[in-house]
């Protein structure tokens, strides 16, 4: 058995790590003993890049149930958590990350798992599906978990080189709606309040992009007693936050009010050099994108005369005007870095998703268009009706009376 971690010797908490996620993904847990029984992935190899968590732990445990090879990478140098890839090699995954990969060594560990030649590609970002493209692998199909990905994705449909079918699985319902919103919210605040202690109520804070993920934070930055400002480049965004009761600015603006800057918006240099050089004295940049790009570090080298490691995932920064800033993560995904990522209980519906995409491609992926798909709406609702199930929440259904009401056209005032 193949592998490459930090330190195999970490199992035993990786593996406790691993049973208490499990205990709160009822819907994985479902799909596992549907899996274990019917074998659908038999003989199906996947690669997969995802962030090495106890969540994702319990998912390529399903796809191991399923029949399927698996190995696993990490989707970003800074948020594999190292007991769990020691937990996972125990129990038969092929695992190659660990936390603090240089960026060499971050592709080399794509470059691994690729050597497998997959059937399936799973991915967080799309830098394993870029490089399968550019080593010319043959695959049946994949998956992407994540806005950045999706976006790259659909940029490689446009310019006609994406050569095998993707589902996107962050455009599912039961993916955006709660994941983004609801994980990512407190998942990111989680982030920032354990890399620094600091109190959120009373203080302002920037956040960045009103998507999903931005609605999530900044319903619960308020939740908790901050002030929200939104930035926004889309009007109609812009207009829906103003609505929410929400203040609204250009960021240059927000700059000089802000104690604390989120950024969630997976583009590029978002805050830059212009912006931090308003800040007050103390400011804190914590980015939750995918990508450690949104805030521009080489803008903030630019402008310091000296940083330092003051936290565990803190670094400040002074400035060339004598102010003092504080960046979380190295600028990278601070919900991941700093804490534990999504709640175990959100991350059971992307994963079901996943789980059950992937047998989606593995029965119909040949017949698939290339091009960047939306889950099955079956599956999506599949995974929304399992949830509830397992919450113990019963819904109505559409009498036949209603169910012919609504395919008329006869029926009027």
């Amino acid at each position: 058995m193949e592998y490459k971690i930090k330190d195999f010797q970490l199992y035993d908490k990786g593996e406790q790590d691993l049973d208490w996620a499990e205990t709160r993904m009822n819907v994985l847990r479902l799909i596992k003993s549907e899996f274990e029984k019917e074998k659908p992935l038999k003989n199906l190899k996947i690669a997969a890049c995802l962030h090495v968590t106890k969540e994702t732990g319990v998912l390529v445990q399903v796809l191991k149930a399923g029949g399927a090879q698996v190995y696993l990478a990490g989707s970003n140098p800074l948020s594999t958590q190292d007991h769990v890839a020691a937990a996972l090699v125990k129990r038969g995954i092929n695992v190659f990350a660990w936390r603090g990969e240089t960026e060499e060594e971050y592709y080399w560990c794509l470059e691994k798992i690729l050597e497998i030649s997959p059937d399936i590609t799973m991915d967080d970002g799309a830098d394993l599906t870029v490089l399968a493209h550019k080593q010319n692998i043959k695959v049946i199909g994949g998956t992407e978990e994540t806005t950045t990905g999706v976006i790259r994705l659909k940029s490689m449909e446009a310019q006609n080189v994406l050569r095998y079918p993707i589902i996107s699985v962050n455009d599912a319902y039961t993916k955006y709606l709660f994941d983004n919103r609801y994980g990512t919210g407190q998942s990111t605040l989680d982030g920032i309040i354990r890399a620094t202690s600091v109190l959120l109520a009373g203080k302002t804070i920037v956040i960045s992009g009103y998507g999903w993920v931005g609605k999530g934070l900044a319903l619960r930055a308020k939740g908790m007693g901050a002030n929200v400002i939104i930035t926004e480049v889309d009007p109609i965004k812009a207009l829906e936050a103003v609505m929410e009761g929400y203040r609204v600015m250009k960021l240059e603006d927000a700059a000089e009010e802000g104690d604390i800057f989120i950024t969630a918006t997976g583009d590029i240099n978002v805050i830059r050099k212009e912006h931090m050089l308003r800040m007050k004295d103390g400011a804190i940049l914590a980015n939750t994108g995918h990508f450690n790009v949104e805030i521009s570090l080489p803008d903030l080298k630019s402008i310091s005369i000296s940083e330092r490691k003051v936290r565990e995932y803190v670094t400040e920064y002074t400035l060339i005007n004598g102010k003092k800033l504080y960046l979380l993560a190295e600028g990278r995904l601070v919900n991941l870095v700093c804490a534990e990522g999504h709640p175990s209980d959100v991350m059971d519906l992307s994963f079901s998703l996943q789980a059950l995409s992937v047998k989606y491609l593995k029965e119909k992926g040949n017949e698939m268009k290339v091009k960047v798909h939306k889950v099955p709406y079956e599956i999506d609702r599949q995974v929304a009706l399992l949830k509830l199930k397992t919450m113990n929440i019963e819904i109505d259904t559409l009498t036949e009376e209603q169910m012919n009401y609504l395919k008329s056209w006869e029926l009027g005032t």
